[in-house]
C-alpha cells in the first residue's frame, strides 16, 4: 500500500488518479499513525518550501516520516517540492531547514540563469547518471517529463543523483540513495513515462 501523504500542500488528486489507473493500492494520509499503515509513501508537493514546512509541523507528521523512511528504511518518494523536503534546507523566501533525509540545498534558479523564464515549466528529457531504478525499461528518448519549479535541488553527495536535466545549467532531476527517492519533474502529469516512473517505484521494496 502506497500512502499519498496529504500535508495541504500537495496534488494529491493528481497522483491518486495516476496510482489509481495503474491499478496500484494506495490511500491518503492525514497523520503519522495512518503512516505505520503503508509499505511506501509518496511525498507531494505544490508550493512554498517554508509553508510546507510549516505544514508538516503543524500535522505533526515529521516523526512519522522519520519512522517511516529514516528507521524502518522504507521507500519514500518526493515530487517536485516533495522531492525538495529530504533535503538540509532551502532558500527560497529566505532560508529554512528541510526535513535533512538528502545532504545538500535548495536554490533558485532566478540566481542562476537569465535568458529562459522561470519558473522552469514544460517538458525535458532527462538524462540518466548511474542505474535508476526509477527509469527502468524506459528507453532513453522517452525520458521526457513535465517540469514545473523555479528552485531545484542540489545534492551535496553526486552519488545519488540518478537523473539531470539541462535547463539553462544542468541541475538534479532525480535522486535515489537507498529508500529515499526524488523527482523533481512530475510524473502524474508526464503520461505514459510518468505512469512508468510510478510504477517503477511501486515494485520498489
Amino acid at each position: 500500500m502506497i500512502g499519498i501523504v496529504n500535508y495541504r500542500m500537495g496534488n494529491l488528486a493528481s497522483v491518486q488518479h495516476a496510482l489509481n489507473h495503474l491499478n496500484i493500492a494506495n490511500t491518503i494520509v492525514h497523520v503519522s499513525a495512518e503512516i505505520e499503515k503503508c509499505d511506501q509513501l509518496i511525498l507531494p508537493g505544490v508550493g512554498a518550501f517554508g509553508k510546507a514546512m510549516e505544514a508538516l509541523q503543524e500535522l505533526q507528521l515529521i516523526d512519522g516520516l522519520s519512522e517511516h523512511i529514516l528507521h524502518k528504511k522504507k521507500p519514500v518518494l518526493g515530487l517536485c517540492l516533495g522531492m525538495q523536503l529530504l533535503f538540509d534546507q532551502s532558500e527560497e523566501m529566505g532560508d529554512h531547514e528541510g526535513l535533512k533525509m538528502t545532504k545538500g540545498n535548495v536554490r533558485s534558479l532566478k540566481n542562476e540563469i537569465s535568458r529562459l523564464p522561470v519558473p522552469h515549466m514544460g517538458w525535458n528529457q532527462v538524462k540518466e547518471s548511474g542505474t535508476s531504478a526509477l527509469l527502468k525499461n524506459i528507453p532513453e528518448e522517452e525520458r521526457v517529463f513535465y517540469f514545473v519549479h523555479s528552485f531545484y535541488c542540489d545534492a551535496s553527495d553526486r552519488n545519488v543523483v540518478s537523473g539531470t536535466t539541462e535547463y539553462g545549467l544542468s541541475f538534479d532531476a532525480m535522486i535515489e540513495n537507498e529508500n529515499i527517492f526524488g523527482c523533481q519533474f512530475h510524473p502524474e502529469k508526464s503520461q505514459q513515462s510518468g505512469l512508468a516512473v510510478l510504477k517503477n517505484f511501486a515494485a520498489i521494496q
